[in-house]
């Protein structure tokens, strides 16, 4: 379904005597990747997806966990384009006729601006999502890198795609080069892989691997081994673990919001969902075999946990304390998801039946709660700064002309927008961890799966930095709740919002704070797909 609204929309775009506006294409795309999750929903019927079942001569793996996520990841990115379905301005006649009488221009070319979308991007998020959903099925060093690098230059792409905008398009050369030499890292490590293996087969590999016991053999594997390692810390690179995140809060506060929804969310889905499928494979097979002193589990088990495990407690401590200092909006939410970042780790390195739930329910409430929240900033754009956007802004400058920069631009919200307002003290509290809210039994879950292994340091410093982050959230919703009377804007608010993104935004709020009264299909599916890993 993704590949043939591909080519349609190649087709459409290119042909001059076809015009469709971007607000179309977009709603087109919309309905696209629901559709595309309904059919792969439909496909988690099949029983052989219990224990995998092998595609295009073994390029691909697909298995209930990759296909579950693969149908949220469609119903995803159906949500984030919602807000892209931008109303007309607002405006009264007597500002319309004032403004066009300074400016020169015909009231049809104020009204008729429909936001911050060019005809590309639906485009680009076709793409984006096809090489997502390929690389939760990747079972190949071939096919994981195609994907990865599909999905992203695609987003390489959507972040330079505001070209009058000089941040933007730094932001997008940043993310460009740095993603680049991690891509570098990957290729080569898995190129170090086929020649010593003459494999490209992520299951042969591991396979050739368990076998060796010698210690000339055991040796020589620590070549491959090594190599499966660098490629591990080259997608780290790409979720924004530490202390490999320097360029993620430059690039998330440089782009517009609308982009910084796809950024934070959808390469980290499919990304962790491939990580898992690797480290499962690795640590599994690790304790089959752990009689030689160069045994495959001490050469691959040992130093990827404490790579993981390192990443983590550096990505919980630097998420948190440094989000202390921030007060720019999008800078401090870019460190938040550095320390989701760290649980998300904490989750994969554990490796047990109990994380592996946490980790699937992990990433399903971060990517709701997240994007949630970067809806309703969109949201507070839209209503405080669109009666302010000059009549002359192109489609290429309205996207950051509406965006909200500074933690200060939200204050006294409760008066002006009490609903929206409601809302985001809503995500914040969730992304905290308080009860009893998504956010905290998500954590609760992490911390358990901890614990229960023997975890006792990691689960500490969980903890401890959870507090501290609790902080900053804290101090937005005191910023935009307690604002004094002389602090306070009473500027009338210009509600420019569809009833698609109100509704959306309305739905994912009651679902965040109801979720305790019926979590049992939630929970019961993400135990239900954790055991089809562990009793295969």
């Amino acid at each position: 379904m993704i590949i043939i609204s591909i080519i349609t929309f190649i087709v459409a775009i290119a042909l001059p005597t076809i015009k469709i506006s971007s607000l179309n294409l977009a709603r087109v795309s919309s309905i696209a990747f629901l559709f595309a999750a309904f059919l792969s929903f439909n496909v988690l019927y099949f029983e052989s997806l219990r224990s995998g079942l092998g595609i295009y001569s073994g390029l691909y793996q697909v298995t209930a966990i990759s296909q579950s996520i693969e149908t949220f990841i469609y119903i995803i990115a159906a949500f984030i384009l919602v807000p892209w379905f931008i109303k007309p301005l607002a405006t009264t006649h007597n500002s319309q006729l004032r403004l066009n009488t300074a400016t020169g221009l015909k009231a049809t070319q104020f009204t008729n601006n429909v936001g911050p979308i060019l005809p590309e991007y639906s485009l680009i998020l076709l793409f984006s999502v096809l090489g997502a959903s390929l690389l939760l099925s990747s079972a190949d060093l071939i096919s994981m890198y195609l994907s990865i690098e599909l999905q992203s230059f695609a987003v390489y792409l959507l972040a330079a795609i505001h070209r009058d905008s000089e941040t933007a398009t730094a932001a997008g050369l940043k993310y460009f080069l740095l993603g680049g030499l991690s891509s570098c890292f990957i290729l080569l490590r898995a190129a170090l892989i086929y020649a010593y293996t003459g494999l490209t087969n992520l299951e042969s590999i591991f396979n050739l691997l368990l076998v060796v016991t010698n210690s000339t053999e055991g040796v020589e594997s620590t070549l491959p081994l090594l190599g499966l390692l660098f490629i591990v810390l080259g997608f780290l690179f790409k979720v924004a673990a530490a202390p490999l995140h320097n360029w993620a809060p430059d690039v998330f506060d440089e782009v517009p919001s609308i982009v910084t929804t796809w950024l934070t969310i959808m390469p980290k889905i499919s990304i962790f969902i491939f990580l898992f499928e690797i480290v499962n494979s690795a640590l599994l097979g690790s304790t089959v075999n752990s009689t030689s002193l160069f045994s495959y589990g001490e050469f691959w088990s040992l130093p990827l946990k404490n790579v993981l495990l390192v990443c983590s407690l550096l990505s919980l401590i630097i998420g948190s304390v440094v989000g202390l200092a921030q007060y720019k909006i999008k800078r401090l939410l870019a460190y938040s998801t550095i320390s989701h970042v760290g649980f998300l780790l904490l989750a994969l390195g554990v490796n047990t039946e109990q994380s592996t739930e946490s980790l699937i329910f992990y990433i399903l409430q971060y990517s709701v709660t997240n994007l949630n929240t970067f809806l309703i900033l969109l949201a507070f754009g839209y209503s405080l700064k669109s009666s302010k956007l000059g009549i002359g802004s192109t489609n290429s400058t309205y996207g950051s002309a509406l965006d909200i920069k500074y933690i200060s631009e939200l204050k006294a919200q409760l008066i002006n927008n009490p609903l929206l307002s409601l809302s985001l003290a809503i995500c914040l509290f969730s992304m905290a961890g308080i009860p009893p809210l998504l956010g905290f039994f998500a954590k609760q879950q992490v911390l358990y799966a901890a614990l229960y292994n023997g975890y006792y340091f990691m689960s500490i410093v969980a903890i401890l930095v959870s507090v501290i982050s609790a902080s900053y959230y804290l101090q937005i919703i005191k910023i935009m709740n307690f604002a004094s009377e002389t602090e306070t804007d009473k500027n009338t608010v210009n509600t420019n919002i569809s009833n698609s993104h109100s509704m959306l935004i309305s739905l994912l709020s009651l679902s965040i704070v109801f979720f305790m009264l019926n979590p049992n299909i939630l929970l019961n599916s993400t135990h239900l797909l954790a055991l089809t890993v562990f009793q295969r």
